[in-house]
């Protein structure tokens, strides 16, 4: 008896990031890649303009990642499900559990950090996903999947890792969709904590401007950006100091309009920015031809080399011709393959953090124009 192909259903597979998972999936001959969301005729659009250069098996599904159906996921018999449909700020974790439930590996791009602390708390689904023998893992997106990707390879160079500096900066040539601008607007002037040293302190998203410079295309604005890293990397990685996670948009008219919401929203003035989602994004959508097709990340890495003396490692990404949204899609991809290769022992439910590594990243993404340098 033949061994049956492993069968990977994307749900939100039709969205910014979905499409470009499904996108990179469906070279793999070996696979069925399912095409899923809460619209069935998106989905089969979706299909449809991958089929002409797919060399995986298509097909779509309707499935609501917020309430979906057992007996419909059932039927489906997925191998593994990866889910990226945000807001993850308003999601739960009921297509973790329908996926356990139904045997199945469950992937996320989730770069909430509610939602991904709460997911590495949630004991019964630790416990459902062991007793299956299925992975469960949340957050394999560019944080914390990448940023811990890009300290595991550099750890090593340090007797004692004491800081980190990080962020990202697309390009606004990226159309977010409704989704990832909600999930923005939603995080604006909302209070959390942050490790500086030493001390936990409070910061307030998208305020504390800076400017940081990147080698290829100059200096944009960040601000601060609550994620999963601020907590799970004080854990991971005991002698940092401070934790400083950053994000920004390319255009400064729209950083500074985003940082000027910002501060209602701190005040109360302004309940819940993220129904400003469809005015806003139509305007940015009015303004495309403002900046260009550039994005970038860094990771700024200080503390003390293997002969007691200062070292600092700077890594950068630079993603061209708008190649910037494939890259959060990238853990969930080359975790995907692994896991359909039975590649991977590890049971349970976890955070995305140590199952990519940053080589196998690169080699991902060498097709793209993508590169990553270090100094």
């Amino acid at each position: 008896m033949s061994t049956p192909r492993p069968r990977i259903l994307i749900v939100g597979g039709y969205g910014a990031f979905g499409s470009r998972a499904a996108e990179r999936l469906a070279r793999e001959a070996d696979l069925d890649i399912i095409v899923a969301g809460r619209s069935l005729v998106r989905a089969q659009a979706a299909v449809a303009a991958l089929a002409p250069t797919s060399k995986a098996t298509l097909s779509a599904a309707a499935i609501d990642a917020m309430a979906p159906d057992l007996v419909s996921l059932g039927r489906l018999a997925p191998t593994i499900v990866i889910n990226a449909s945000g807001p993850f700020q308003i999601q739960d974790y009921r297509l973790a559990r329908a996926a356990i439930n139904v045997g199945a590996h469950y992937i996320d791009l989730a770069d909430a950090s509610d939602f991904v602390l709460g997911f590495t708390r949630e004991k019964d689904l630790d416990t459902a996903a062991r007793t299956r023998g299925v992975l469960a893992t949340s957050g394999a997106s560019t944080v914390p999947a990448i940023s811990s990707a890009v300290i595991d390879k550099f750890i090593r160079q340090f007797s004692g890792l004491e800081e980190i500096h990080y962020g990202i900066s697309p390009g606004n040539s990226f159309d977010p969709g409704p989704a990832t601008t909600a999930s923005i607007l939603g995080a604006i002037g909302r209070p959390f904590q942050t490790k500086t040293s030493e001390r936990w302190q409070t910061v307030h998203g998208w305020q504390g401007l800076t400017r940081h410079h990147f080698p290829d295309f100059g200096n944009r604005w960040m601000g601060h950006c609550n994620v999963p890293d601020l907590e799970l990397f004080a854990e991971r990685y005991p002698s940092l100091k401070t934790i400083n996670f950053k994000a920004g948009v390319e255009v400064s008219l729209f950083h500074l309009g985003i940082w000027a919401l910002s501060w209602p929203s701190r005040w109360g003035l302004l309940q819940r920015p993220e129904r400003l989602t469809s005015p806003l994004l139509k305007a940015k959508r009015w303004f495309g031809f403002l900046g260009t097709d550039v994005g970038g990340m860094f990771v700024t890495l200080h503390g003390i080399d293997r002969s007691g003396a200062p070292k600092s490692i700077h890594w950068h990404l630079n993603a061209r011709q708008g190649h910037g949204p494939y890259i959060p899609t990238t853990p969930a991809v080359i975790l995907a393959k692994k896991l359909a290769r039975n590649a991977v022992n590890q049971s349970g439910a976890c955070a995305c953090i140590g199952l990519v590594t940053l080589d196998e990243i690169e080699q991902e993404l060498a097709d793209l124009d993508i590169r990553m340098t270090v100094s």
